[in-house]
């Protein structure tokens, strides 16, 4: 059976402090509690410590986490949706293309992006309510209205508009041609947009 090497890997990390300190792996291994073997395994990504053990050596080389863990914060995940991948969603006179991937567990920075297509005469939203969350939207090409609560706004290309949510709110296309936008919903709802 072949052993795979741990996903994650501090040993390089923990042998250079180690080594540039002048303390030998015994040093270590008595101070942490742990043996001499396990500290040499890790340092060489042998084996995946636990956390406890992990933060005990760490804590015995005098090594600041954020240093420990500062490679995790590098890296993420970046979510593409290819032109011609896109989901979309027609609703009468309005089209909806995904622009954003929702996230399977929401979290506190989700959103939710939209190419927004409404056809002349056409709106989306609801005057009756709003929901909770902020919109922020730029005007492609064409030329609406933003109804919003008891306020009526007027929206060309290039205007961008931002928004409480909680308030109802209506893009209506008032132009001869298809009002194309990009429309930003956080945190994403739960319902297709509207």
């Amino acid at each position: 059976m072949i052993k795979s090497e741990p996903k994650h890997q501090f040993g390089g990390k923990l042998r250079a402090v180690r080594e540039r300190r002048g303390v030998t792996l015994k040093q270590v291994a008595g101070r942490a509690g742990v043996s001499e073997s396990l500290v040499s395994q890790i340092e060489r990504n042998k084996v995946s410590p636990s956390i406890d053990t992990l933060l005990s050596i760490a804590d015995v080389l005098g090594v600041d986490y954020e240093y420990l863990f500062s490679d995790y914060r590098k890296k993420g995940k970046v979510d593409i949706i290819r032109a011609s991948e896109r989901s979309v969603t027609r609703d009468g006179q309005v089209t909806m293309s995904r622009l954003s991937v929702r996230e399977e567990i929401p979290g506190e920075h989700t959103v939710e992006a939209f190419m927004l297509e409404v056809a002349p005469g056409g709106q989306t939203g609801d005057l009756e309510y709003g929901h909770a969350g902020r919109e922020f939207g730029i005007i492609l090409d064409g030329e609406a209205e933003l109804l919003y609560g008891d306020d009526t706004y007027t929206v060309a290309k290039g205007d961008t508009v931002s928004f409480a949510s909680r308030i109802p709110h209506i893009l209506k296309n008032r132009g001869d041609a298809t009002l194309k936008a990009v429309w930003i919903v956080s945190p994403p709802r739960q319902a297709s947009h509207k």
